[in-house]
């Protein structure tokens, strides 16, 4: 069985947690003996089977859209020969579908997140956010096969596209390289960073996107014990505005305090492992987030994790045993904002003191998500369930 794997991002051009999940699945189904073509965007890769595919020159300054539709037919007709394509992201769908069309082969698409659920993509994508809608909703709805990555996700799925067949939609949770991401002490490195490992710390690691719930973090420091350190290891920004307002959060912030460190550049793996590893607890504050991968490598780092209680992250996130969800109740417009921002910054706040004040019980915490990282979302396993699918659509 030859399965082709589409994707924009493939190390090392990785800023999200779908690259993340990509890298590792292939390398787990590689692992196997299986064989696997992998089809990405941006400049040549040294990995074997592995294609990389640069937008055409004619459309270099078009729409980011229309540029990523440019990509997806090169790939799709070199997809010719495989048994399976398999997309990953609206980026990549349209590759997927074509390939399916054109080759006659299934098509099995992992959704990652959902345009009708990101609107704010609007300010990054102008009139091409309409076109990413557009393809994402036609490779979904003729898919051989959806993979949600958590029941949230799930029930997110069948809720903005209720012509798809249930039956069609399954759940494969995200994993965790549980080899690479491991608790690692290393007090000389983290202060090069401006990082002072003898403050009690909240650790932050995600894109500047709306998504992520970061001005609302911002705010919800200030109502921390001054001796509270908070690490924002932030970058990759969806747009100009949304970077100037969390330049302006944090600027306010260090103002008020001291131990606002922000780390802009991409940290390696080891790197950031030990930034996490010094925390004394993690947290996600996003208004969507699917499963959210950076919660299992801060988990298998053996750090308490404080997540929104949103998307797939309770079901990552056990109340009271490897951290602690803050409730929300969000608008119904797609955005996810909270219905009442200021109770969401407060709850987050009180949950916040309350896990990073007990220094004895977040570190238990931290050892239980460990546990269940490795009980849980092993990619051995994630693999082995992807395989089945593939067999499946072949019978």
């Amino acid at each position: 069985m030859r399965v082709d794997v589409i994707s924009r991002e493939y190390p090392p051009e990785v800023y999200g947690g779908a690259g993340v999940h990509v890298a590792e699945l292939v390398r787990a189904l590689r692992h196997d003996s299986m064989d696997v073509r992998v089809r990405c965007f941006g400049a040549p890769r040294n990995e074997a089977d592995t294609h990389a595919y640069l937008v055409p020159g004619a459309l270099s300054s078009a729409n980011p859209a229309l540029a990523t539709l440019g990509v997806d037919l090169a790939i799709a007709d070199d997809v010719d020969g495989a048994d399976i394509v398999h997309s990953h992201t609206w980026y990549a769908n349209a590759a997927g579908q074509l390939a399916q069309m054109l080759h006659g082969i299934p098509h099995v698409v992992t959704a990652h997140s959902l345009e009708p659920l990101r609107p704010w993509k609007a300010e990054q994508l102008g009139g091409g956010y309409r076109i990413s809608s557009w393809i994402e909703r036609e490779a979904f709805e003729t898919a051989d096969a959806v993979i949600a990555v958590s029941d949230g996700m799930r029930r997110d799925i069948l809720r903005c596209y209720p012509q798809l067949d249930e039956q069609k939609v399954g759940v494969i949770h995200n994993g965790i390289d549980l080899e690479g991401w491991q608790r690692t002490i290393d007090h000389e490195f983290v202060r090069t960073l401006g990082i002072d490992p003898d403050r009690p710390t909240i650790v932050f690691v995600g894109r500047i996107t709306r998504q992520k719930g970061l001005p609302y973090l911002l705010e919800a420091v200030r109502a921390l014990p001054k001796d509270v350190q908070l690490v924002l290891c932030a970058g990759a920004p969806d747009t100009p505005e949304i970077l100037r307002e969390v330049q302006s959060g944090v600027a306010a912030l260090q103002a008020e305090r001291t131990g606002v460190v922000w780390i802009e550049r991409m940290l390696s793996q080891r790197e950031l492992a030990a930034v996490l590893s010094h925390a004394t607890t993690f947290v996600c504050p996003s208004v969507y987030e699917p499963l959210g991968i950076v919660n299992l490598e801060a988990m298998a780092c053996g750090v308490a994790v404080v997540g929104t209680a949103t998307g797939g992250i309770p079901e990552v996130v056990a109340d009271g045993e490897t951290g602690r969800l803050v409730p929300i109740e969000q608008v119904q417009d797609g955005t996810g904002i909270p219905v009442d921002p200021a109770k969401f910054v407060a709850d987050l706040a009180a949950i916040l003191a309350e896990v990073v004040s007990d220094p004895e019980r977040a570190a238990a915490m931290g050892r239980a998500g460990r546990a269940r990282a490795e009980e849980h979302f092993a990619w051995g396993a994630i693999a082995e369930r992807t395989r089945a699918l593939y067999a499946s659509l072949l019978v």
